[in-house]
């Protein structure tokens, strides 16, 4: 019986297009993401870099770009946020039947944009969903690893096979799995988290 639910954010909440960044990058050059890039957007990502300084050291790839540009690129990923999809979510926790939580690999320019693009009363009404709302950048874990789903689970006394995990990504899937968490991998444009009844009974 699923008693928690996990829910990642981009893409399963908020719609994303995942290759604008690259795309617009190449204006100023980028071709691919290099193992020093991939590091860099991890530590951000944990916290480990605050933003001032990761763009710094992003600029330093990409001298034609400016620090604005950056920031544009950036956050080129982010699209809407559904009223139905906040509704579903304000349904499910009206119910009072399953314990909420959000779990997401983000980081601080990312989450300005949302909050930015959603305005504070809708922002306001998405956080007070969930009784966990847990950034990657503010706890300095990320996904795939271990440790994250572990913390979640211990910081709320949960039960890994009481609890639903749900994410577009099928590594951090299939890490929750190896917790003995609950999964359910949501293929994007084919599914929709509205469809979440079919897995909670």
């Amino acid at each position: 019986m699923i008693k928690n639910i996990i829910l990642d954010f981009g893409d399963v909440l908020i719609n994303l297009d995942k290759t604008a960044t690259a795309r617009i990058m190449q204006r100023y050059g980028f071709t691919r993401v290099t193992p020093e890039l991939d590091s860099l957007f991890k530590m951000y990502e944990k916290g480990q870099l605050e933003t001032p300084a990761f763009l710094e050291q992003v600029a330093v790839h990409f001298p034609k770009a400016g620090m604005e540009d950056l920031k544009k690129a950036w956050n080129s990923i982010l699209l809407d946020f559904p009223e139905h999809r906040l509704r579903f979510l304000e349904g499910l926790a009206e119910k009072n039947r399953h314990r909420l939580f959000l779990l997401s690999n983000t980081n601080a320019l990312h989450m300005e944009c949302v909050r930015q693009q959603m305005g504070r009363q809708q922002y306001n009404r998405f956080k007070n969903v969930f009784e966990g709302f847990y950034l990657s950048h503010e706890i300095g874990m990320r996904k795939p690893d271990r440790e994250i789903f572990e913390f979640v689970l211990k910081k709320n006394n949960l039960v890994a096979a009481e609890t639903l995990f749900v994410d577009d990504t099928l590594e951090n899937t299939d890490a929750a799995i190896e917790v003995g968490i609950k999964t359910w991998h949501l293929k994007v444009g084919e599914e929709e988290v509205t469809q979440l009844d079919y897995f909670i009974g």
